[in-house]
């Protein structure tokens, strides 16, 4: 598929020129804070085979199946394995499972690594697999993921084969267990210490063990030198977390920390050029688009919303104000996931189009709207009112912090962050179904479209166990969101990380902290 874009209608406009149109000023781009408080390399040398790592949150626990959220999973990834993971080309490989068939379409079967142990010398079996999907499901757990709300129990077959049965057909739950929920936990450890104790020392079979946790300072691992994969290359790992990346890119700076993870592109643009700072850009799955309450005011209208995706210039927003560092989605799928269809092309950038088909819906002048976002995502969504306005949509924008905002993205009121807001989708299955799966099909919490149409190939999609049916679903779905328009389509976001000359190692697209490939050379 070509990577040009289409031609776009109109003069060019600079970053500055967006985030003015939007209303926000525009930030300085030197950095001098990062010239205090540089140590040398020092630091650097203390920290000897051990990998320093900061992100902008510290675990919320350190019970796997307690949590749902990236920053707690970069490191709960490196203490427990799943029974599949993501290689380097994206495709489903082996973990502790080492292979998987689908015997009907309710049963997946399992078949398990050998002589896995965990950090306590706990065997790792199908007992351990099965007690680890239930306990998942256990409603006193209150486990916040959700990937296997269709898992129904698991049979023990034999000590290295396990049957996961489903209520209804789930074709990708080999996926959806190479994260969140396929992490195993040891059964006789949990009964013995309770779910405090395993949460205060967790107990896993990954690359590294646990040694210690101070909250909101530091967290700190050691390799697992009897790992199933072979001992990593690196002697340990240290966790920071730094909330303010000025903070973290100081940290960088002075050589208290070699890798600073999940950067905005604003962040990582402060450091371009600095001296022994190396800026990583990688392909990202994590998906941005605009949700658009289709059921209320000019937003019911299909021509009021192809004409704010007409409006809205994608790729000029990642030049300008995203540094380049995303890349142009057609609808809401994005391009490594199963089910992306290359035949679908993203809307042609075209104001004066925009204004026509306002004209032809009844709002020749416009209509005034708000555009909600968190305040991480200030400068996109300030650069996307400024484009919007081009064609005469005046949508003010309404910034929250990231706590409320999240509160009101997953609450029961599908109106809670006004008529249009910014949102984005991980997908880390690299399957469409995630991408699609809550704000799509009508009863879904965060769906505010209402498509018989789409309903039935979200169902086709998501229940039939066939390729090539659930991926023809998929083509008619993407080109039924093209023409419907329900969502702006905006982009796919990179992964980027800040570092020093230290570290070796690359994520893969789904982007988690996995490092039991990482090493660090002080040479």
């Amino acid at each position: 598929m070509s990577t040009q874009h289409p031609p776009r209608q109109g003069p060019r406009y600079t970053r500055r020129d967006l985030l003015r149109f939007g209303g926000l000023a525009v930030p300085a781009l030197g950095a001098s804070w990062l010239l205090a408080g540089c140590g040398g390399p020092s630091a650097a040398s203390a920290a000897g085979n051990v990998l320093r790592v900061t992100q902008s949150e510290d675990p919320k626990t350190l019970d796997p199946q307690k949590q749902g959220d990236m920053p707690s999973m970069n490191v709960l990834i490196n203490m427990f394995d799943t029974l599949t993971s993501r290689d380097q080309r994206n495709r489903l490989a082996p973990r502790l499972a080492l292979s998987w068939a689908s015997l009907d379409e309710h049963t997946w079967r399992f078949r398990l690594r050998p002589g896995v142990r965990f950090h306590n010398d706990e065997p790792c079996d199908a007992n351990a697999v099965k007690f680890s999907l239930e306990r998942l499901l256990d409603p006193s757990t209150a486990s916040p993921i959700v990937e296997l709300r269709y898992v129904a129990g698991a049979t023990v077959i034999d000590q290295h084969t396990v049957d996961v049965h489903t209520s209804q057909p789930d074709p990708i739950l080999p996926a959806k267990v190479s994260l969140f929920g396929g992490v195993i936990v040891p059964p006789n450890y949990l009964d013995r210490v309770g779910s405090d104790g395993f949460a205060r020392e967790p107990v896993g079979t990954g690359p590294f063990r646990f040694e210690s946790w101070e909250r909101d300072h530091e967290l700190r691992l050691r390799a697992n030198p009897t790992h199933w994969s072979g001992k990593p290359a690196l002697s340990g790992l240290v966790f920071r977390p730094m909330p303010n990346p000025a903070s973290a890119l100081a940290a960088l700076q002075s050589d208290e920390v070699d890798l600073v993870a999940n950067l905005t592109p604003d962040a990582a643009r402060q450091l371009d050029g600095y001296a022994g700072v190396t800026i990583d850009s990688y392909p990202g799955i994590r998906t941005a688009y605009l949700s658009l309450n289709t059921e209320d005011g000019p937003l019911r209208d299909r021509r009021v919303r192809r004409a704010l995706n007409h409006a809205v210039d994608v790729p000029l927003l990642i030049d300008a104000v995203l540094d380049g560092k995303a890349r142009e989605v057609p609808t809401m799928i994005p391009r490594e996931s199963f089910g992306f269809d290359d035949s679908v092309t993203p809307f042609t950038r075209d104001v004066a189009l925009a204004k026509r088909l306002l004209a032809e819906a009844g709002y020749p002048d416009g209509f005034d709207t708000t555009l909600t976002a968190s305040n991480d995502d200030a400068q996109v969504a300030q650069a996307i009112s400024g484009l919007l306005r081009k064609a005469g949509i005046r949508a003010s924008v309404n910034l929250l912090d990231p706590g409320t905002y999240s509160d009101r993205l997953t609450s029961d009121n599908r109106a809670a962050l006004g008529p249009i807001y910014l949102a984005a989708s991980t997908g880390w299955t690299v399957d469409g179904q995630s991408n699609v799966q809550s704000n799509v099909r009508r009863d879904r919490r965060q769906s505010r479209w209402r498509s018989r149409e789409a309903d039935q190939l979200i169902d086709a999609q998501e229940l039939s166990t066939s390729d090539s049916e659930r991926l023809r679903a998929f083509g008619r779905l993407q080109r039924l969101l093209k023409e419907e328009a329900p969502f702006v389509y905006l982009y796919q976001l990179d992964s980027i990380f800040a570092r020093n000359d230290r570290p070796r190692w690359r994520p893969n697209v789904v982007g988690s902290l996995n490092m039991a490939s990482a090493e660090v050379t002080d040479g």
